[in-house]
């Protein structure tokens, strides 16, 4: 038996094609707010988001809330956090967060959600295999994105962004999130392997020990793939195709 014994999944990016509505959900509810936020005595507006690489290097993977406030250290703003309650705005880190979400919202509303081609196969020869596999998302839409893609009977665990709230667990890099998906697998990360397409989810995956993270570099930009193996990640794939084989052979 290979020491592979399951997989934990991040889910935009990785299993849905939700990472792009994601990068125009931030550029919208930040640039949005830049006029707001320019700086006093005629200064200059902050510079806009971009939604490829500071999609990547601040908010991807990233709960919304520590997003926002990555965005906001790189622009050198200071606004009060504001609390939960908070309506969609610019005023606060809360109301940020809570504009951001709302885009979001109506873009799945309006435009559904996509599977990659190469899920399904890689999840159910995993299945053959008798290995487990976990979905792990910030998002606290996952589970029910998931649900409408029609992947959840192929996980034995799903931990998004609610249960991260209800249990108050730490964003990424912190790798809190993936060790409670494999606490729920019934198995330890010294078994278990991470595949992630973020930065801070590589990073995750190796503070949390685990085996083998993969990073998964779909767009076939060299510089991501360099990216997520100066990171952490022990090999970086294209896509899922050869991920079955590569667990199957017990490939460190």
């Amino acid at each position: 038996m290979n020491e592979v014994r399951a997989v934990v999944f991040d889910t935009d990016g990785v299993l849905l094609a939700t990472a792009v509505c994601h990068a125009a959900a931030w550029k919208e509810a930040f640039d949005g707010c830049l006029a707001e936020w320019q700086q006093p005595h005629g200064g200059a507006a902050p510079r806009p988001f971009d939604a490829v690489r500071d999609y990547r290097d601040l908010v991807d993977g990233r709960s919304r809330l520590d997003g926002v406030q990555a965005f906001l250290t790189s622009r050198h703003i200071e606004i009060p956090p504001g609390g939960p309650g908070d309506a969609p705005g610019c005023a606060t880190v809360h109301a940020v967060a809570a504009r951001k979400e709302r885009v979001f919202s109506e873009m799945v509303r309006t435009e559904g959600v996509e599977v990659f081609d190469d899920v399904r196969p890689a999840l159910l020869r995993l299945q053959q295999l008798k290995v487990r596999s976990a979905a792990v998302s910030a998002s606290r839409h996952a589970r029910s994105l998931l649900e409408s893609a029609g992947l959840t009977g192929f996980f034995d665990v799903i931990v998004d962004g609610q249960d991260a709230a209800a249990l108050a667990l730490a964003g990424k890099p912190d790798p809190a999130l993936f060790l409670e998906a494999t606490s729920r697998l019934g198995t330890v990360p010294r078994h278990t392997a991470v595949v992630e397409d973020a930065l801070v989810g590589v990073e995750a995956g190796r503070q949390g020990g685990f085996r083998l993270v993969v990073g998964l570099a779909r767009d076939d930009d060299p510089s991501a793939a360099d990216a997520l193996r100066a990171h952490g990640a022990h090999l970086v794939l294209p896509d899922l195709h050869p991920l079955p084989g590569i667990i199957e052979g017990g490939r460190p």
